[in-house]
């Protein structure tokens, strides 16, 4: 491996933590402690969503060279044949943790964008039964995304001992 290659590979898996992480500690952290923040929901939910805001700024950078660096590592990990993609074990398995993030990218900025911003909009305006009818649906394809992060770095893992 040369430098170049390990540096890469470095920023990637250094941008997975971060990634993964982040995405955990909202849920397991910031979410729970909400709650005991204060009772008051349109307050509650205006600190989760901004936080939630701040750490997207972080995500989508970090999304886009997670993206990125594992393009740059996968010619490499293929020995530069898109073919091995399809005609090994170590290229399908990375087929299909290419295909999950893709699926992955999908469910997480389709939930952010459209239900987030509707949470948000629906507490400044006291709609709270409506929001939490609609919360609930998020928080399902946000549980769908931690699930689909969790298959991902599982499979991360598998593609070394293909090497």
């Amino acid at each position: 491996m040369i430098l170049i290659d390990f540096i890469v590979l470095w920023i990637h898996i250094f941008s997975a933590i971060f990634f993964v992480g982040g995405s955990f500690f909202i849920w397991l952290v910031v979410v729970p402690a909400s709650f005991k923040i204060t009772d008051d929901e349109k307050l509650r939910t205006r600190i989760v969503g901004l936080i939630g805001k701040q750490f997207a700024l972080f995500t989508d950078i970090t999304l886009a060279i997670l993206v990125i660096t594992g393009i740059y590592n996968a010619t490499w990990y293929l020995n530069y044949d898109v073919s091995n993609l399809f005609d090994t074990n170590y290229g399908q398995t990375l087929l299909a943790k290419i295909i999950l993030v893709g699926i992955m990218i999908i469910i997480l900025y389709g939930n952010n964008i459209y239900h987030g911003k509707r949470i948000m909009q629906m507490a400044r305006e006291g709609r709270f039964e409506e929001m939490r009818r609609l919360r609930k649906w998020s928080h399902f394809f946000s549980y769908i995304t931690l699930a689909l992060l969790m298959i991902i770095t599982i499979l991360a893992v598998a593609l070394q001992f293909y090497l």
